[in-house]
C-alpha cells in the first residue's frame, strides 16, 4: 500500500498531478478512438519501501495504434518517519510521447513540487517538443502556447528564462544539436503565493497538454505518405534522444542512482527502437570520460537493426547507468544542467524524475 505524506502543503500538488496525468491519457486515448483505434494505457504501480515512503502510477502503452511508446508517471515519495532527511516529500508528473508515424512530434512535459523538512518548496516545470522530422507550424504553435500560459501567469522576463534554460539543458554537446525545438523549463519556481504557484502549474500543464494534442490531432487529419526517408529520420532521432536520457540527463540518472525499485519506468522516456550502429558510432564524440559509459550502452542493446529497446532492454540499460555513475561520480559534472541546480537524490533523496 502507498502511503501519502502529512504535509498539507504537498496534498492539492499530489491532485495536481493526478488531475493532469488523467488529462494527458484521456486525451490521447479520446484522439486514438477518434482515428478508429482502441488503445487503452495500462496502470502499473510501483512501490518505495514496500509503499513506506511512497511509490507512483504509471500509464504506458507500446507499439499500439498512434503509438510507439507512451508513458505517463505520477510520483509520490515522502520521508514524513525520517526526520534525518531534508527531504520532506518529492511529487510529480513526468510524461513522454512517442508517437509510431514520424509525422508526429514527441511531447516531454515534467511538473514536480519539492517539499523540503524545512518547509519550503519549489516547484520544477519542464516541456519541449520532440519531433523526428520538424516542422514550423507545430514548433510555433507549441512555443506560441508556452509564451501564452507563462506571460499570463508569471510574466515575460520568467518566460525568456524558462526558453533559454531549456535550450541550454536539452543541448547535446556530443552531437551540436538540442533534443527538440522548443524547449522550457523553470527550476525551484516559487513566490509568496502559494496559490498563485499551484494554480500556474496547473496552467502550464493544461496548455502543454492542449497544444500538444491539438498538434496530434490536425497532424493525423493530413494526407501524408510515410516514406523511407522519414523513417530513417525518425529512427535517428530516437537515438539521439536514447543518448541525451542516458547520459546527460540529470532527472533520469538522479532517480536510477536513489534506488531500483522503478527502473523500467523512469526509463519509459526511450523509444522503442533505435539504431545501434549509429549510437555506437558517436562514441568517439562525447567525453573522454563518458566514453566507456557509451561503450556500455550499446553492449547492453539486441544486435539488431533496427535494435528494439524492450522492457529487458530498459532493465540492463538501468543497470548500466547505475553501475557507471556510482563508480565515477566525477562524469555527474559532464550532465546537463540549467543555471540552478535542483535538490537532487545524492542530496535529499528525491526521485527527480519518477
Amino acid at each position: 500500500m502507498r502511503t501519502r505524506t502529512s504535509s498539507p502543503q504537498a496534498t492539492p500538488a499530489i491532485a495536481l498531478v493526478e488531475d493532469l496525468q488523467r488529462r494527458l491519457v484521456g486525451r490521447l486515448e479520446a484522439l486514438d478512438r477518434a482515428r478508429g483505434g482502441d488503445v487503452s494505457f495500462a496502470p502499473v504501480e510501483w512501490l518505495r519501501d514496500g509503499g513506506r515512503h511512497g511509490g507512483g502510477v504509471r500509464y504506458e502503452i507500446a507499439d499500439a495504434g498512434l503509438f510507439n511508446r507512451a508513458s505517463a508517471n505520477v510520483s509520490h515519495v515522502h520521508y514524513d518517519d525520517d526526520a534525518t532527511r531534508p527531504l520532506r516529500s518529492a511529487t510529480a508528473l513526468s510524461s513522454i510521447i512517442h508517437p509510431a508515424s514520424p509525422r508526429l512530434p514527441s511531447l516531454h512535459v515534467h511538473l514536480s513540487w519539492t517539499e523540503l523538512r524545512s518547509g519550503s518548496g519549489s516547484w520544477r516545470l519542464m516541456a519541449d517538443l520532440n519531433p523526428s522530422v520538424p516542422h514550423a507550424g507545430d514548433t510555433a504553435r507549441f512555443k506560441a502556447a508556452l509564451v501564452d500560459v507563462m506571460t499570463r501567469h508569471v510574466g515575460a522576463d520568467v518566460a525568456a528564462t524558462a526558453f533559454s534554460e531549456g535550450d541550454r539543458y536539452f543541448f547535446i554537446p556530443a552531437l551540436q544539436r538540442h533534443r527538440g525545438v522548443c524547449h522550457a523549463y523553470l527550476e525551484r519556481h516559487a513566490t509568496a503565493d502559494a496559490d498563485a504557484d499551484l494554480a500556474f502549474a496547473r496552467a502550464f500543464g493544461e496548455a502543454v497538454i492542449d497544444v500538444y494534442v491539438a498538434i496530434l490531432d490536425d497532424a493525423a487529419r493530413e494526407d501524408v505518405v510515410v516514406d523511407d526517408a522519414m523513417r530513417a529520420a525518425q529512427l535517428a532521432y530516437h537515438t539521439a534522444y536514447l543518448f541525451q536520457v542516458l547520459t546527460l540527463d540529470r532527472g533520469t540518472t538522479s532517480g536510477l542512482l536513489v534506488h531500483d525499485e522503478n527502473d523500467v519506468g523512469i526509463l519509459g522516456s526511450l523509444p522503442g527502437r533505435i539504431d545501434r550502429a549509429l549510437l555506437a558510432s558517436w562514441r568517439d564524440r562525447a567525453p573522454e570520460a563518458m566514453r566507456p559509459l557509451v561503450e556500455a550502452i550499446v553492449a547492453a542493446l539486441p544486435e539488431a537493426h533496427p535494435c528494439p529497446v524492450d522492457v529487458a532492454a530498459r532493465a540492463r540499460l538501468a543497470g548500466v547507468v547505475r553501475t557507471f555513475f556510482k563508480a565515477n561520480p566525477a562524469v555527474l559534472e559532464l550532465q546537463a544542467r540549467g543555471s540552478i541546480v535542483p535538490p537532487t537524490v545524492q542530496n535529499h533523496g528525491v526521485v527527480s524524475r519518477p
